[in-house]
């Protein structure tokens, strides 16, 4: 039987209240299911920077996740901070030092919503800080309907690597950001959009598997979602 490659998976963290009345981490089941329904080994990732390369050490891939927070703007250069920008320094601390590890070995990641915009800030792009007041006509990026159901299509470029894994020229997706990738950076390049014009993909031609996707393929709405987590995995055994 092969091995399962070790996938670290970013967590959300949250302060007193709720759970528990101490600060606590979280994370969705299904991103743990579809790591395992492909073939991986999951394993949480808590908030430690001078963790990360013990960490790397260990893993054979990395997924960043998304949450209800944003990059911090000054990461990329940006003068001004949006009224809706939310920050978790701690968590971005953590998921950059993982991230641009991961990056500096070539190790397989994928970066989930929240996980792809530091994933293009990580390789040098930059971010739309709030998507209503920089894109006019825009669509609702957050959908009023559940995040298991599709909230609009995307167009996946040709000749990327998201193409030659899907086989297919578009996906249905969820959408749930208010942010999204402004430009994707010199060593980046845009995989899909949005029919307004939104980039919900980006990958970097320069790296073994190196994916942002904007939307959760996790909830496995398009048979597409299916695909990228199955290819992720293949590209963690190698």
């Amino acid at each position: 039987m092969a091995r399962s490659p070790l996938i670290g998976v970013t967590l959300d963290a949250e302060p007193p209240g709720g759970y528990s009345a101490y600060p606590w981490y979280a994370l969705r089941a299904n991103y743990a299911e579809a790591i395992t329904r492909a073939g991986g080994l999951p394993v949480a990732l808590p908030h430690d920077a001078a963790l990360a390369e013990a960490w790397l050490d260990r893993l054979d891939a990395l997924v960043v996740t998304g949450g209800a927070f944003d990059v911090d703007p000054a990461l990329y250069g940006a003068a001004h901070r949006h009224a809706t920008v939310t920050l978790k320094e701690g968590r971005t601390a953590a998921e950059l030092a993982l991230t641009n590890g991961a990056l500096a070995r070539g190790l397989p990641i994928l970066g989930i919503c929240g996980g792809e915009q530091l994933l293009a800030v990580a390789l040098g792009g930059t971010l739309i800080q709030h998507i209503p007041d920089t894109i006019a006509g825009a669509l609702e990026h957050e959908q009023p309907n559940p995040r298991h159901q599709p909230g609009h299509p995307i167009a996946i470029a040709p000749d990327t690597l998201l193409r030659r894994i899907t086989g297919q020229d578009t996906m249905q997706v969820n959408s749930a950001h208010h942010q999204a990738v402004r430009d994707a950076g010199p060593r980046a390049r845009v995989n899909a959009t949005a029919p307004d014009g939104v980039i919900e993909g980006i990958e970097a031609a320069d790296h073994p598997f190196c994916l942002g996707l904007q939307w959760h393929p996790e909830f496995l709405i398009d048979p597409g979602d299916a695909r990228i987590f199955a290819a992720f995995i293949d590209a963690a055994r190698r």
